[in-house]
């Protein structure tokens, strides 16, 4: 089973890139699932329904979102109606829709995708990620329940997003980590068989801050001023994520980073 996992959509630019490199690479990779981070997508700030409907049309199988989840207030309802979009698991407990569920790709394949929140460096005091994520792989055990977990790990600090691959390693079949907009190098299968990256980077316009038009947030660290809103960069936007081979266990066979489009050098996978 092949899977492809692409980091944070950011506004216009990362929509259009989504665009127009998805169906190319869903055919050339021969993808069984995709999932996308899309909380970024509608202006830089949560997604709209629009914005969500038009992304699961051009073959996403599952978004994610984060601690932006709710910032477009129409995903409060929307989420309760459309199955494939996922909130953090450790949100807010009377928050809408759900934070983990199972997935069927065409082949008959069972895929968990689960989402949840970092606790350090984050504005908001969400509840323990640890004990949130035990109660749902308890349940749906790998190799028993499903044939692949993903897990979504969005978060700020580095220290907490390795923890949760190291705790989750034999237990999903991939842990990687939002938010934090950059690619970080180190992609690997950990000792029990768990692909692992602190962040996947994020799906938009590498020439910005953090996929952020630069002027706004360079005035805020010169000055220490806000002059306006932070506003997506339009540039052309760089897809950035990870390519997963699952093998017959469950568990990772092979990792690829994936690169296209922008700026970035291109990075991606050949079939065996």
């Amino acid at each position: 089973m092949n899977i492809l996992f692409l980091g944070d959509i950011v506004g216009r630019s990362g929509r259009d890139a989504l665009e127009k490199e998805l169906p190319r690479l869903r055919k050339e990779l021969k993808l069984d699932f995709v999932v996308v981070n899309a909380e970024n997508a509608t202006a830089g700030v949560g997604l709209s329904i629009d914005h969500a409907k038009h992304i699961l049309t051009l073959g996403v199988d599952c978004i994610t979102l984060g601690d932006h989840a709710f910032d477009q207030r129409e995903m409060i309802t929307f989420i309760q109606q459309e199955p494939r979009i996922l909130r953090p698991l450790n949100f807010a407990k009377t928050a809408p829709g759900r934070g983990a569920d199972m997935f069927r790709t065409s082949t008959g394949k069972r895929v968990l995708v689960t989402q949840v929140l970092g606790q350090v460096f984050m504005k908001k005091n969400f509840s323990d990620p640890f004990s949130g994520l035990d109660s749902v792989l308890n349940i749906s055990k790998l190799g028993k329940a499903c044939d692949a977990v993903i897990v979504d790990v969005h978060a700020e600090a580095t220290s907490e997003k390795m923890a949760l691959g190291h705790w989750c390693d034999g237990r999903v079949t991939l842990v990687v980590g939002t938010h934090t907009h950059i690619p970080t190098s180190d992609l690997q299968i950990l000792n029990n068989g768990t692909a692992y990256q602190t962040d996947a980077g994020m799906s938009g316009d590498y020439n910005s801050v953090i996929g952020m038009d630069r002027q706004e947030p360079i005035q805020r660290f010169v000055t220490g001023m806000s002059k306006g809103r932070f506003v997506p960069a339009n540039g052309a936007a760089s897809l950035c994520g990870v390519f997963l081979e699952v093998g017959s266990s469950g568990f990772a066979k092979r990792a690829c980073a994936v690169r296209v489009g922008g700026i970035l050098e291109q990075v991606l996978p050949k079939l065996e």
